[in-house]
């Protein structure tokens, strides 16, 4: 008898292409543990996907030390789902980008995390020691609550630094592992 192959959807907004590279990092990370992923940009929803997917992975910008308008718009059009308790059960985590070293990137994950709890989803943070603080370390930003990365305001091939991207890798495979042994 075969186990079925656990899905994760990634959504996200980024009006720059960083956040969304963050995003493909994720998902390599998960798909080399062997789940099916979709990222999504919420401007496009697979609304099938997500409601079917086993686990979510929520990621905004930080601006303004907040989530974006855009992303806020995208968590307010699921109050259906959030009625019916669509997403209830389903692992959840998160992942924010932003131009500074803090940004205030905790207020992010904090609305993504309460967003995920409203909606009854079990939620996924960040269990990984800092490396230290250089651009190539990972979890250089310290996080506990999910993934923080920084870009600098630079082009999309040279930001967010190799670091970032790695701890976003290992992000990914840990929120499918942990989706493969207990969901």
């Amino acid at each position: 008898m075969s186990v079925p192959v656990k899905s994760l959807a990634i959504v996200y907004h980024s009006p720059y292409g960083h956040t969304a590279k963050v995003a493909q990092h994720i998902a390599t990370g998960a798909e080399q543990v062997g789940v099916r992923v979709l990222a999504m940009n919420i401007e496009q929803i697979d609304w099938e996907f997500l409601d079917q997917a086993d686990a979510i992975i929520f990621g905004s910008p930080t601006y303004m030390g907040s989530i974006t308008a855009a992303f806020k718009g995208f968590m307010d059009s699921t109050s259906k789902r959030w009625r019916d308790r669509l997403w209830q059960g389903k692992l959840a985590a998160g992942f924010t980008n932003s131009g500074g070293l803090s940004g205030d990137k905790l207020s992010v994950l904090q609305q993504i995390n309460l967003f995920a709890m409203q909606h009854g989803m079990l939620w996924a943070g960040l269990p990984l020691s800092p490396t230290g603080s250089s651009e190539m370390d990972l979890n250089r930003l310290s996080s506990c609550l999910g993934l923080m990365t920084q870009s600098d305001n630079a082009p999309i091939e040279v930001t967010p630094p190799q670091g970032d991207l790695n701890t976003a890798i290992w992000f990914g495979e840990y929120v499918a592992l942990l989706l493969n042994k207990h969901f």
